[in-house]
């Protein structure tokens, strides 16, 4: 048979458990009524904020590390994509403007070429460079005109400057100047001061004035111009300006250098003398030339163009 002992007695343990949870929930209670009247608690909480503060800072080091790394990264690979970008629109900039410089360079040659047949009244037509033959023994232009275009053979090639040399090659679409500067070239020139009649030759690179009497009224400065004499060339169009004289091995005669007046190592169109619409006055012409200075040491331009 079973018995029944009763209820089963208390723990002292768990009866000092209770008294402490109890006085808990006291102190609880006397705590958040005590707070709500005076808010000291508030205060307390925001002390103890400040104290912690330095550690959640420490605790968030590595991450606001990390995001700067991050945003640094970005930063300058966003600069160095600028950077790229206008070393671009820079040089891009820089090639535009080189470009339009060239341009008004050129335009501003094309007005003077223009201005100089307009003051002259001439009749001339513009014949653009195809090629250019600066070699000291051959002093040739190719021009991209030609039979088509209405050019001739012994027609006068000028410039803004003054004479350039003469047609001596007349092709369908292209014809070829033979230079002043040219070995086989000769032209008949008159000083503008005095009006002496001489004749300038071509040495490769430069142009001579050869065998003048020791008593010519010649000084360094004159300007030379196309004299007329033996129909090649109109009279009254610059040649060069002497900047040297000197006499010659025989010390008989004096030799003399010139600056050309035309452009011949720059350019990239020339102008074709066709007619001259008003006869160009040039200087007064003495009677002080020698044999030697005479139109006929001019090579004859069916041979030897001038």
């Amino acid at each position: 048979m079973s018995s029944y002992a009763g209820p089963a007695a208390t723990r002292p343990g768990d009866v000092a458990g209770t008294l402490r949870l109890l006085a808990f929930l006291a102190l609880a209670i006397t705590l958040m009524v005590l707070d709500h009247r005076g808010g000291w608690l508030s205060q307390i909480r925001d002390r103890a904020e400040l104290l912690v503060q330095p550690v959640w800072w420490v605790a968030g080091l590595p991450g606001r590390i990390g995001d700067s790394v991050r945003d640094n990264a970005a930063t300058r690979a966003t600069l160095a994509d600028d950077n790229r970008k206008l070393r671009n629109a820079l040089l891009v900039g820089g090639a535009r403007l080189a470009r339009l410089q060239a341009a008004a360079a050129e335009n501003a040659r094309l007005r003077g070429l223009l201005g100089a047949a307009q003051r002259g009244r001439l009749d001339v037509q513009l014949a653009p460079i195809l090629n250019i033959d600066l070699d000291p023994t051959r002093q040739r232009l190719i021009l991209g005109a030609g039979q088509r275009d209405g050019v001739n053979v012994g027609q006068t090639v000028i410039d803004a400057g003054g004479v350039l040399g003469q047609i001596i090659d007349v092709k369908p679409l292209t014809s070829t100047v033979l230079l002043l500067t040219d070995p086989d070239h000769a032209i008949p020139v008159a000083i503008m001061r005095s009006g002496v009649r001489l004749v300038v030759y071509g040495r490769g690179d430069r142009l001579v004035l050869t065998n003048i009497p020791l008593s010519s009224d010649i000084k360094v400065g004159d300007s030379l111009v196309t004299s007329g004499i033996g129909g090649r060339f109109p009279a009254g169009f610059p040649v060069g300006t002497i900047t040297a004289l000197r006499p010659d091995d025989s010390r008989a005669f004096l030799v003399g250098e010139l600056r050309p007046a035309g452009r011949l190592d720059r350019g990239n169109e020339v102008l074709l003398l066709r007619v001259v619409m008003e006869p160009m006055t040039s200087a007064p012409v003495t009677s002080t030339e020698t044999p030697s200075q005479d139109i006929d040491a001019v090579p004859p331009p069916t041979e030897t163009p001038p």
